[in-house]
């Protein structure tokens, strides 16, 4: 598990010895950003979510192509301390925040404070109910809004509905057993671009 473009490029990451975390796999990675580029361009300047951070791969690759800054939560105590040393590695602690709470109580916590953000990763375990339960939260969240890019991450055997209330699909792709959707905020009944 590598960065694989920016500032970082190049670094490995840290992962935990234990199957409890599955990071995004490199060539998953690879096309997940290649699209995020297409659509978003650079990602200067950029606030990035990454809920069910894992060892934070997919916050930290965000960093390392310019994000300004990103906010990782884990509710694991070992997941948060891997992400802070991932942090250390890149030389990115001064751009983040790690929380260490379970995600919907760490995102009622966060909209108290923070701005919308310019994309979310989520990337819960697989078939868990984690996935849809946060894209229903997030779909009414003033941590998402017009111009808020959310990517989930979930198992292709899933059967994760398109849309959220206005928090809608505009892109579903698979790898293998990985799926990746691609959601933004739309009017209600306006087609996504």
């Amino acid at each position: 598990m590598r960065i694989i473009a920016g500032e970082a490029r190049g670094r490995t990451l840290h992962a935990p010895k234990n199957m409890r975390v599955r990071p995004t796999a490199d060539r998953v990675k690879e096309a997940l950003f290649s699209m995020l580029m297409s659509r978003l361009g650079e990602f200067d300047g950029m606030r990035v979510l990454d809920i069910f951070a894992g060892t934070g791969n997919l916050g930290i690759e965000a960093l390392s192509r310019g994000s300004q800054y990103a906010v990782f939560v884990d509710s694991h105590r070992e997941s948060a301390e891997i992400v802070k040393k991932n942090l250390e590695l890149t030389h990115f602690t001064g751009k983040a925040k790690v929380v260490v709470q379970e995600a919907a109580l760490a995102l009622k916590n966060l909209e108290r404070n923070e701005a919308p953000f310019h994309l979310v990763f989520l990337d819960p375990p697989y078939s868990e109910g984690h996935t849809e339960r946060i894209l229903e939260h997030l779909s009414h969240s003033p941590l998402v809004d017009g111009g808020t890019t959310v990517v989930a991450e979930f198992s292709a055997k899933e059967q994760i509905p398109t849309a959220f209330g206005r928090l809608q699909e505009y892109e579903r792709r698979v790898y293998g057993d990985t799926a990746l959707s691609f959601l933004t905020l739309t009017d209600r009944g306006e087609q996504c671009p």
